[in-house]
């Protein structure tokens, strides 16, 4: 009966420790993962910017519109999700377009010209992917700028 104290005593210290824990295990968590996506990235990027571009031109997006090309830019901004804490990447990207025949857009002048966009990428069980969305008139920093409410920066390693 005499342990009874003592053993609350140390299930409530046991708890208070956890929670104490928590948080900075949990940035150490997320920085070590940003870390390491960042790398598996730089490794994969080739294959990711040709994952990106089959998947968009076979989106049918922009209607009336093929895609032609796609000018990787160096520039990528990492973000974290504030609600899912899915790690994404925007990258810098120039994408060329061509009419199809027949099309609402074949008529239309400025389908030559270059669009700006940052392409997205997701890093989700250690694999990056992609769905090939596009995020038109913007860079990466401007992606994370109008996206703040969804995604916050994600540090640079120190």
């Amino acid at each position: 009966m005499g342990n009874w104290p003592i053993l609350l005593a140390a299930v409530v210290l046991l708890i208070v420790a956890a929670a104490l824990v928590r948080k900075p295990l949990k940035a150490w968590r997320e920085r070590h993962e940003a870390d390491r996506a960042r790398g598996d990235f730089r490794r994969q990027r080739e294959v990711l910017e040709a994952k990106f571009f089959d998947l968009a031109a076979a989106s049918g997006k922009p209607r009336g519109l093929r895609w032609v090309d796609c000018d990787w830019l160096e520039s990528v901004t990492f973000a974290r999700d504030r609600q899912s804490g899915l790690l994404t990447a925007f990258v810098a990207v120039n994408i060329r377009f061509e009419a199809i025949e027949g099309g609402d857009m074949e008529d239309v002048a400025a389908v030559g010209n270059i669009r700006d966009a940052a392409a997205v990428f997701h890093y989700q069980n250690g694999n990056w992917g992609t769905g090939g969305r596009a995020l038109f008139n913007m860079n990466p920093d401007d992606a994370l700028e109008r996206l703040v409410a969804q995604f916050e920066p994600v540090p640079l390693a120190k």
